[in-house]
Formats: structure tokens, C-alpha cells, sequence
């Protein structure tokens, strides 16, 4: 025992200090809140309703709603609590405790069913999950309203779902309706476009679908873009249990999304306003100016500037006859202000068209105060022009030659067109040069040559041989222009058939938002997409109704729906891939494509 002691004993305080620490280290753990741990992903759980949802004989006045969650919860978006049929107020909320409290500013109007949305509304307190909404439903009747409508909406242009855009039915079936009255019934539609509107009347509604700038429930023609069904719809579908339309999805389940199933459908569009008025007049040069319209197809008799003779003004509009730009060819001097006259239809205060004669005094406020003519810059006293070529497109488009101002003066023989082969040899090629039929000051030049690998095109303008109506020429300038010579670039052909329309033709990118390529066909062609880079694109068809070369919105009160817009499907899909270095042909017969729209 001794030898024990004498030979462990100076390890026993080394041996206490070491027992202590650990014991204190423990003992300070339990005393302390542990750091870190799993971050909360659960949303909210909505545990009661009061009163009940299918309640009937909910007072007028004084209505609330209480939803009471598993935690503290916050109202995210005030938005995202929506009430159908819509009040001029939206509804407003308080908190109390676990519970969100919905009530109204106006009085609910009696007998009529009502439904109360939380979709995107409400999220937790610590990491903000939000809760993916709940519908419900109440009366201030004696009854419950039990049908419902789905439905999808869409962009007109690149038939993209549009999210947030509100669905509205009318019982009033006048065209003035959805300018004037708020909906008998409403719903936003998700991410994917989609709608339900639940809890409605077995009868006749008009349907109407707006992106509400202003979120007041009505259609404003000058901020809002809309949609409209053709004809008068009803709901066909009882409200049930389990149906998957009106479930809450999560917007990434693309399968259980994208399965359900949808009664209308609706393409939305920026009207064509009907009301005619001049909108807009300035002065934007020394001897030019423009004026725009409200509404297209402007009907005007005469236009002149005082003091100069009606020959001497040239005038051009863009294609929807909406905006004119307008320029004086005389070279005397401009006087610091300008008084133009037009007589045109414009729209009087019963709705009717009428001759009137407005005038306007337009000041050059770009005109440089005090500047001699040392202090002149060289691009102040030239011909603006420009000259554009692109080689994925010069053997479809050719070049183009775009003045700013009008010229009165040109030696179209003066310009040149040359081929530079490898070996630096050149050699003179023809092209043919016309006026754009849309647009005086802008020319399209049409080489008259097979275009080869390898060979540089060389188009040039030589100096001072344009003249523009401020009495000033241009300088030289030329484009050059060689084909893509990547060896891993795809062509696409697409043989199109069956042609008695006229069609629009857009070759775009995988989103949609760049048109790469167009064709203007109205009988069968066969048209050809070369030098494509590896990826996803898109074939954007349009039914050209008028024959006027554009995409053509729509009317509401015409009951006009915007030109039919299709895209190319393959295996489902709008977008198709192209691979490196392939040539991929497509047949399209255009009359059964368009049947199925």
C-alpha cells in the first residue's frame, strides 16, 4: 500500500484537475441552448377555420374569418388574400396569437356565396415557409353555391402561362360590363396559368381573364391587357371531395400541375384601343416631326405646316397607322417654331367619329443655343446612314441601307458589291437594290450571287453621293461580310404544305423572347434554317388573318380575338434540339396543324 502511494500519489492532483474539466464541460453544456441544428422546411399547418367553411347565414356586417395554425405565423403577401365575388376593398387582416384574423371594410352583399383564398398569403414567423394555401367558402344566404370552372391563360404572342392574371365572370352579359362593374365571381391562376373559380352558380357567365396593373378588379383598357371567350360559358362540374383541380399543388410538381384539367382557355392580348384622338406631337429635328394616335388605321384627310406648301411636307406611317413621322423637303431656313395643322377623324364624346381640324405649334428645342458654326460637329452637318448585314441571314435577307432622314438626292449606280476569294482576288458581282414598301427611307439590297465558304462580300457606299433634305451628305461607309464557317453549325428545313393562308413564320430561341429567322409564306415553300449552333429552338406559327405581315392584337369590343398563334410541336414540346453538325428536315402540312387549334 505504501508503494502504491508513494509511487501514483503524484498523478492523483493532475488526475483531478483532469476529471473536473471534463465534468464542467458537461455540466455547461446543459445549461446552454444547443447552437445550430436542422433548419425548419415544415410550412405552417392550418388547424381550425372559424366559422366552418360551407357556413351559412354569415352577417353582412361585422364578417370575420379566423384561421388558426399550428405556430406564429405572419401575412406575407396582403395580396395573396383574395375574396370572390371581389369587393372595391380588398380584405384587410389582423394577428392574434396562432391565428390570422380576415375581416371586410364593406359590407358582404346578402344571399350570395362567397369564397376566401390564402394562396401565397401566409408564411411562418422563422424561416418565412409558406403555407400552400386553402379556399374557403361561406354564405350570407341560406344556401351554398356548389359548381366550379377551371381553366388556363395564356400570352397571345408565345402562348406562356401567365401567373397572377384574375379570371372574371359576369352575369351581365353587355360588352361595358368588365369596364364598369366589378365580377360576380373571380380566381388568380398559379404558376402554370392555371384557374379554378369554385363555389358558383349553375348559369350563364361571359368570361373575361386581365393582368391588373392596378389590382382594382375591373378592366382600364390603357393599362391592363385582357382576354374574352367567344361565347357565353357554364359550369358543367359539383364541387366534390379529392377532385385534383381544386387541390393545392406545389407549383414544382410539374406532373400533378400540369394533369389537370382545364373548360376554357384564354389568350391574352393588349387591345386595340376603339377611341381615336391625337395622343402625342414633337418637333424632333430642324425640318422634322411626328405625331401618334390612340388608336390605329388613323383616317386623316389633309395635314400642312403653315407657311410651307403641302408638297413640300413628306410623311410617313408605321404599318398599324397609328404614329407619323413627318419632314419638311424645302431648304429654306426653319423658323424656331413650327405650326402644324391636321384634319383627321378623332372620336367626339358620344363615340362617334367626326371630322376635326386641330393645330399645334412645335419649338426645336434640340436646336443648339448660341453655337457658331466653328463649334459645328461633323456629325451635325453629315447624311446619317446605316448599313447592316448579317451572315446567318444575307442569303434570306440580304442587306439593308437605312437613312435617317429622307434623302432627295442619291447615285444608287455609284454603290458597290464585290467578292474577295482566298486568294484575294476580286471581283465586281450585281446586286438589286428596292425601296422598303413600309418604310421611304429604308432599302433592301439582294445580292445577285451564289455566296461560297471562304469568299468575303464587300458592299460599299462611296462618299457624297446621298443627299438628305437638311442639304447635307453622307460619308463613305461599307459592310463586309463572310458566311459562318464553323464546321459544327446544323441546318434546319422545314417542307411546309397544304399553304392557303397567309402565314408568319418565326424561327426563334428556346425562351422564346428572339426571332432568329422569319419567312412570310402564302403558298407551299420549302424553308430553310442554316448555320444553327448546337441547342434548343422554336418554330413560332401565326395565321396573318389580314394579310399584313405582322401579328395582329385583338379588339373587345370587335369581339375581335388576336391572330391564331401555334407552335411547332415535337414529342409535347414547343422547343426542339438541334445537334452539333446534322441537317434535320421536317415535314409540316399546314391544314391539319391549324385544325387542331
Amino acid at each position: 500500500m505504501r508503494k502504491f502511494l508513494t509511487r501514483y500519489f503524484p498523478l492523483i492532483p493532475a488526475l483531478v484537475v483532469i476529471i473536473l474539466s471534463v465534468f464542467s464541460h458537461s455540466c455547461a453544456n446543459t445549461t446552454q441552448a444547443p447552437k445550430g441544428g436542422l433548419k425548419d422546411t415544415i410550412p405552417p399547418v392550418l388547424v381550425k377555420v372559424t366559422p366552418k367553411p360551407g357556413s351559412t347565414g354569415i352577417p353582412v356586417k361585422g364578417a370575420q374569418i379566423e384561421f388558426t395554425f399550428n405556430e406564429y405565423v405572419t401575412v406575407k403577401d396582403p395580396k395573396g388574400l383574395y375574396l370572390s365575388p371581389p369587393q372595391k376593398k380588398a380584405p384587410k387582416f389582423k394577428l392574434k396569437g396562432k391565428s390570422v384574423i380576415v375581416y371586410f371594410e364593406e359590407e358582404l352583399l346578402p344571399d350570395l356565396t362567397y369564397t376566401l383564398d390564402l394562396t401565397g398569403a401566409i408564411g411562418d414567423n422563422n424561416e418565412g415557409n409558406l403555407f400552400p394555401g386553402f379556399t374557403t367558402f361561406f354564405s350570407t344566404g341560406d344556401r351554398v353555391d356548389s359548381m366550379y370552372i377551371t381553366g388556363s391563360v395564356y400570352d397571345c404572342t408565345n402562348l406562356k402561362p401567365i401567373k397572377g392574371a384574375t379570371v372574371m365572370l359576369y352575369k351581365d352579359h353587355r360588352d361595358s360590363a368588365v369596364f364598369l362593374q366589378r365580377p360576380v365571381a373571380a380566381g388568380r391562376t398559379d404558376d402554370w396559368g392555371f384557374f379554378s373559380i369554385r363555389n358558383i352558380q349553375d348559369t350563364l357567365y361571359r368570361a373575361y381573364a386581365i393582368v391588373d396593373a392596378n389590382t382594382n378588379n375591373i378592366y382600364d383598357p390603357s393599362e391592363d391587357r385582357v382576354a374574352f371567350i367567344d361565347s357565353l360559358v357554364r359550369p358543367v362540374h359539383i364541387i366534390g371531395d379529392s377532385i385534383p383541380e381544386l387541390m393545392k399543388y406545389d407549383m414544382k410538381d410539374t406532373v400533378g400541375c400540369l394533369s389537370r384539367h382545364s373548360d376554357i382557355s384564354l389568350n391574352v392580348f393588349k387591345d386595340r384601343p376603339s377611341k381615336q384622338m391625337l395622343m402625342n406631337k414633337k418637333r424632333t429635328g430642324d425640318r422634322s416631326a411626328y405625331v401618334s394616335f390612340m388608336a390605329p388605321d388613323t383616317r386623316i384627310d389633309s395635314l400642312w405646316f403653315k407657311g410651307f406648301p403641302a408638297e413640300k411636307v413628306i410623311t410617313e406611317f408605321n404599318i398599324q397607322q397609328d404614329s407619323l413621322l413627318l419632314w419638311i423637303n424645302d431648304s429654306r431656313r426653319m423658323p424656331d417654331t413650327l405650326h402644324l395643322f391636321v384634319k383627321y377623324w378623332k372620336t367626339d364624346t358620344l363615340g362617334v367619329l367626326q371630322p376635326v381640324t386641330e393645330d399645334f405649334k412645335l419649338i426645336d428645342e434640340n436646336k443648339p443655343k448660341g453655337k457658331s458654326k466653328k463649334q459645328v460637329e461633323h456629325q451635325d452637318t453629315i447624311c446619317p446612314i446605316k448599313l447592316t448585314a448579317t451572315p446567318e441571314n444575307i442569303e434570306q435577307d440580304g442587306m439593308t441601307l437605312e437613312f435617317t432622314v429622307p434623302p432627295f438626292l442619291g447615285y444608287f449606280d455609284s454603290l458597290s458589291f464585290k467578292s474577295i476569294n482566298p486568294k484575294q482576288v476580286e471581283q465586281k458581282e450585281k446586286f438589286k437594290i428596292e425601296r422598303d414598301p413600309l418604310n421611304l427611307r429604308r432599302y433592301i439590297i439582294t445580292p445577285q450571287v451564289k455566296f461560297q465558304q471562304g469568299y468575303d462580300y464587300v458592299f460599299k457606299v462611296p462618299h457624297r453621293i446621298f443627299k438628305d433634305i437638311d442639304g447635307h451628305w453622307n460619308d463613305s461607309t461599307e459592310v463586309k461580310v463572310t458566311l459562318p464557317k464553323d464546321e459544327d453549325l446544323s441546318t434546319f428545313t422545314l417542307n411546309v404544305t397544304g399553304v392557303k393562308e397567309k402565314y408568319i413564320i418565326h424561327f426563334l430561341d428556346e425562351n422564346k423572347n428572339n426571332i432568329l429567322r422569319e419567312y412570310i409564306i402564302d403558298t407551299d415553300k420549302k424553308l430553310v434554317f442554316p448555320y444553327l449552333k448546337q441547342g434548343k429552338y422554336c418554330i413560332r406559327i401565326i395565321e396573318d388573318i389580314n394579310r399584313n405581315g405582322i401579328v395582329d392584337t385583338g379588339n373587345l369590343l370587335q369581339h375581335r380575338q388576336p391572330e391564331k398563334v401555334k407552335f411547332l410541336k415535337t414529342k409535347d414540346k414547343d422547343t426542339f434540339e438541334i445537334p452539333e453538325r446534322s441537317e434535320i428536315e421536317q415535314n409540316l402540312d399546314m391544314r391539319e396543324f391549324m385544325k387542331e387549334y
